[in-house]
């Protein structure tokens, strides 16, 4: 732990178990003086003592849970919640697992746990498709039989089902997409986000498919009222004075490939179809370099000190 770093705990149990007693037991004994409840399902990801701690949480903090099944209902979601703890400037640290983020061993066995959890979707997935196919040599009709006959109880259940897969399919690439997302909204319209995580070649959103405006501002909105993303990213899009927006957009460009060229930006910037801040078609290195360096003055560009290196004009 960081030194002066507060310990917050979190205890959880469902509404059929019988109290929180154990859980506290164990987060004083490790040193938490503030222990946050709730009593929700862990299937729930809309928990208002979760979401308020995430938004609360100060830097050098870290949040304990006696175990992983107390926060997370899944891997994508407990990635997810760290993901949200790190850009918060905090920790996170799992009594009775072998998980710390203070620590070089529990950052390793985090993500020995997020590369189990891909490797377990993709076993999944095959398993699914061969058995699928086995079925059809059969001659069996694949389906819910429900869905067949169009019973709603059934349909509610498979729309639900088919959310939460999606949901989870979202998570487990959002650290390729949604620093972009964060980094541009709300400065920058929804379809400028979308041109660049579509042009940047960011993994899609876990169907194979380039993101579209609706799909990504619905995603966002459903992180959001889950308390997984910040609710203003999906504030109005701010006014564009002058050229600020195409400033905005390089840097966006800029963060989704950090090793991009600026040559590679003006390449992209062309295919977008996009306009010189003084009309014309034809970009140059030297107007994207421009660009970046106002990024950078207004603090938009993160690290993009090398991009303005002369050798990367090619």
């Amino acid at each position: 732990m960081p030194a002066g770093g507060r310990l917050i705990g979190y205890a959880r149990v469902s509404t059929d178990d019988q109290g929180t007693d154990p859980q506290l037991d164990e987060l004083r004994a490790v040193g938490c003086a503030t222990i946050l409840e709730e009593h929700a399902s862990g299937a729930d990801r809309g928990r208002p003592v979760l979401i308020r701690l995430l938004k609360e949480i100060r830097p050098g903090e870290t949040l304990v849970v006696v175990r992983l099944d107390r926060l997370a209902r899944s891997v994508s979601h407990l990635l997810a919640v760290i993901e949200q703890l790190e850009d918060a400037g905090a920790h996170f640290r799992s009594l009775r697992d072998p998980i710390d983020t203070t620590t070089p061993q529990g950052m390793f066995s985090l993500q020995v746990l997020g590369a189990v959890a891909q490797l377990e979707r993709a076993l999944i997935a095959e398993r699914t498709k061969a058995g699928l196919r086995a079925a059809r040599s059969r001659g069996r009709i694949g389906g819910n039989p429900g869905l067949r006959a169009h019973d709603p109880d059934a349909i509610r259940k498979a729309r639900k089902g088919r959310d939460a897969a999606y949901l989870d399919a979202v998570l487990a690439q959002a650290d390729a997409w949604l620093p972009i997302v964060r980094r541009m909204r709300p400065d920058q319209p929804w379809g400028d986000v979308v041109r660049v995580l579509n042009r940047g070649q960011t993994p899609t959103h876990g169907q194979g498919k380039p993101w579209t405006v609706e799909r990504l501002r619905r995603t966002v909105r459903r992180l959001a009222r889950d308390g997984l993303v910040e609710n203003s990213l999906l504030d109005r899009a701010r006014p564009q004075h002058g050229d600020d927006r195409l400033v905005r957009l390089v840097a966006g460009i800029k963060a989704a490939a950090p090793d991009r060229t600026l040559q590679q930006i003006a390449a992209q910037l062309e295919a977008m179809r996009e306009r010189t801040p003084r009309g014309g078609t034809r970009w140059h290195p030297s107007s994207v370099k421009h660009l970046l360096t106002r990024a950078e003055r207004l603090g938009l560009a993160g690290n993009s000190a090398a991009a303005l290196d002369p050798s990367l004009w090619r």
